[in-house]
């Protein structure tokens, strides 16, 4: 592998900030508000009137948890269209029941859910905190607010049974039941009454009382870090898919920097709950998407009629998400004609049962940008054998009729709790979605 460049390394470094300051999709859409706004973008509201104008910039939150934001083209989008790179926001994790307190064989534990298609075995015997949204009332029970939680420190661990209470565990395997083997422990039996509300409650400097419902996550501590010979890879949680969400994000920052009008409306969504269907208010199913292109459309008075069927007709949606690198010790999971490699650039992902959005002609499009940045690219199609995952691509395609593709970065242990990709993709992908954004 060729030495890392100093912007490749630098981009790496501040993925890796971003995806340690986002254990949960709150965070992360917290975090890149903060972003949007020292850029200049205004925040809009979906319940308010929306005055948009030509070559201005914007984003608007759902939920908490979904965000889109966008530079405004300097033309009508029925005439020029949407560019638009979506990802998603949320990871596979275990989740903080509703009534999570268990005291069990003197210990305290709690009560977890799974979210997503965790791989249950990485996240046992890991330094754990919590982290999510917390929902509190004023002292006379009348306003609802909502408090933003990250403990920063190891509070819970999900210890694994010894080998010599398991003695075949390493020939026959490890086999974790959800529902008996994933309750972490908290601490040791305790008399103290909702040991969970009372320790919220510390963390938040308020009253156990206040506290009237929650959505919390478990996540790993250990930060983020390179790894390798010459720091050829990063070593994160949640690269699935906050890798895509800052890449998208960094090359609409950048067409910003850039001082000549676009003809076209150039965004960056990134929506919730991918990992569970995405049938959500917040997800890729919803009206989110749909109303923002409406709204725009709408923004341009003396725009053709037919707006926004016509806007959609010109427009490409990429579905940005994270994709299977070869495996050194699993090579024959991977179709022999298609093995995407770390560091080898952008994954064009494929699938002839519409898992993945990709068309011939949208694959070709992405070549074609790829090739005049001189961005190294790669092809993906499952063995034909095994069932093949899918992506926000497809939804976005058929409910709204946008010419799309699938595209990732390779890497591997997707969906554990620790994952590995390559320190040159955050560049290249990068690069990438800035020729998507003022090539296609």
């Amino acid at each position: 592998m060729k030495k890392l460049t100093k912007t490749a390394v630098s981009l790496s470094e501040n993925l890796m900030g971003f995806i340690d300051d986002s254990p949960t999709p709150f965070h992360a859409v917290q975090n890149m508000s903060t972003v949007l706004k020292l850029a200049g973008f205004e925040e809009l509201k979906e319940k308010e009137q929306w005055e948009i104008k030509p070559g201005n910039r914007y984003f608007v939150t759902r939920e908490d948890a979904s965000i889109a934001a966008w530079i405004t083209g300097s033309h009508s989008p029925a005439r020029h269209g949407f560019r638009i790179v979506g990802a998603h926001t949320d990871s596979p994790n275990l989740k903080i029941k509703p009534n999570p307190d268990i005291q069990k064989e003197d210990y305290q534990q709690l009560g977890v859910e799974v979210y997503g298609g965790v791989l249950l075995s990485s996240w046992a015997d890991r330094d754990l905190s919590l982290a999510g949204r917390v929902i509190t009332t004023d002292k006379n029970n009348k306003t609802l607010r909502k408090l933003f939680l990250k403990v920063d420190r190891a509070v819970l661990r999900i210890p694994l049974l010894c080998v010599h209470l398991n003695r075949d565990v390493n020939t026959l395997g490890l086999i974790l039941n959800p529902q008996k083997h994933l309750a972490p422990v908290f601490g040791l039996k305790s008399k103290v009454e909702d040991p969970l509300r009372r320790f919220l409650s510390k963390e938040l400097k308020t009253e156990p009382d206040q506290i009237v419902d929650y959505d919390l996550s478990l996540y790993d501590v250990q930060k983020s870090n390179f790894l390798g010979l010459s720091e050829e890879f990063v070593a994160a949680p949640r690269l699935d898919n906050l890798f895509s969400c800052f890449c998208g994000l960094e090359a609409l920052l950048a067409l910003n920097q850039k001082k000549q009008p676009f003809q076209k409306t150039c965004m960056m969504v990134a929506f919730d709950n991918e990992e569970i269907g995405s049938l959500t208010t917040q997800g890729a199913r919803s009206s989110f998407l749909k109303g923002i292109i409406n709204r725009i459309n709408h923004s341009f008075s003396d725009g053709p009629s037919q707006a926004y069927e016509r806007s959609l007709a010109s427009s490409v949606f990429l579905s940005a998400d994270m994709a299977h690198a070869l495996h050194p010790n699993y090579p024959e999971r991977h179709d022999p004609q298609h093995f995407p490699r770390i560091n080898g650039g952008p994954v064009i992902k494929i699938n002839a049962q519409g898992r993945y959005a990709t068309s011939g002609y949208t694959s070709a499009a992405f070549q074609l940008i790829c090739k005049r940045r001189r961005i190294p690219f790669q092809k993906f199609v499952n063995r034909t054998d095994l069932a093949c995952g899918s992506t926000i691509g497809p939804f976005v395609a058929s409910d709204l009729g946008i010419p799309s593709l699938d595209v990732g970065a390779a890497q591997l242990s997707m969906h554990s709790i620790r994952e590995m990709c390559g320190s040159a993709d955050a560049y290249y992908m990068i690069e990438a979605f800035k020729g998507f954004y003022e090539d296609a």
